[in-house]
């Protein structure tokens, strides 16, 4: 993962009236505090758990321990004192819950499994500098790769390659030794760097933006031949939670003949996981209108899709999206 955009700014001198104040018990001077580190604290918290519930529940347990544990705050480095609560949360989480899955990463045998969900484009950073950061670091490819590492390598690799913390930090905030940081780093490096397929290209917007309102208009005419012009020949698609997923673009053309397309569609532009993402309306003839059928989340390379990933279950209200569209 070198190379990965970094957060920058590891120490911040905390304003000490704030301090002394949440102290005290104001819970104002404790939200001021905390707020620079409150939104990359949650992307850190879903990164680690591949759940934006869990990271939500983590995030709210992290800022509640800081509060009650203030007094035991020795003033100095808020940000890593921070991390190392939100990172043991997720650790005690992963330990107690499993990891998330996708289809394709799922181990054969698997009975019980939790799947891994798409992130909002609300849950990113306001700024074209803090989005640029953000849209890397939760793509969904990183993000199921990241649930494929052990927990504690998990956490080594955000700290150091996400977060920007340097290895005598991420020990003190994992309670590990340097030396036991830089080895679980190098495994995790390399682990990640072997799972991953290649990065979405967003660079050229007009180019995505072509490609977006083809594939739109493909599925909604029913077209499978123009949907299948759009796919890499190794396209990977998969439907959470259906454990069944189809490699090629042949073998998604049939799926897609046999299944979906005998249906009427139509396609929402969304973002989720920082990438091209559509959310998918199927028609419904008992009521007359058109209802939620899945989240299709889009990994566009060299002007294909290579990936699409459909969560059949993912939470329209949660993107800010209809839950119908008129016939």
């Amino acid at each position: 993962m070198e190379g990965t955009p970094a957060q920058t700014g590891t120490h911040r001198a905390e304003p000490d009236t704030d301090l002394t104040s949440a102290r005290a018990g104001d819970a104002d001077a404790f939200a001021r505090l905390v707020a620079p580190y409150d939104r990359e604290l949650l992307l850190h918290c879903y990164r680690m758990l591949g759940s934006t519930a869990d990271a939500a529940d983590a995030r709210q347990e992290t800022l509640l321990r800081a509060w009650q544990g203030l007094d035991r705050f020795d003033g100095r480095h808020l940000r890593a004192w921070l991390y190392r609560i939100a990172s043991n949360r997720c650790l005690t989480m992963i330990d107690r819950r499993g990891r998330r899955e996708l289809p394709m990463t799922l181990a054969a045998g698997d009975a019980e499994v939790s799947w891994l969900e798409p992130l909002p484009g609300s849950w990113l950073g306001s700024t074209p500098e803090e989005q640029a950061i953000d849209r890397e670091t939760v793509r969904l490819a990183f993000v199921a790769a990241l649930q494929t590492l052990p927990a504690a390598q998990r956490a080594v690799l955000l700290l150091r390659d996400v977060l920007a913390f340097r290895a005598a930090e991420v020990a003190g905030i994992l309670d590990l030794s340097v030396p036991a940081v830089t080895s679980l780093l190098q495994r995790a490096r390399a682990a990640v760097a072997d799972g991953l397929p290649a990065p979405s290209s967003t660079s050229d917007d007009a180019g995505l933006d072509a490609l977006a309102e083809r594939y739109t208009r493909a599925w909604e005419a029913g077209d499978v031949d123009q949907i299948v012009a759009l796919l890499a020949e190794d396209v990977r698609y998969a439907m959470p939670p259906e454990p069944r997923w189809y490699l090629g673009s042949a073998s998604v053309a049939a799926f897609l003949r046999d299944g979906p397309l005998q249906a009427r569609w139509r396609f929402l532009r969304t973002e989720a996981n920082g990438q091209l993402a559509f959310a998918t309306y199927m028609f419904d003839a008992q009521h007359g209108d058109f209802r939620p059928a899945g989240l299709d989340v889009l990994s566009v390379a060299d002007g294909s899709v290579r990936e699409v990933v459909s969560f059949l279950d993912a939470d329209f209200a949660a993107f800010g999206l209809p839950t119908t569209l008129p016939a």
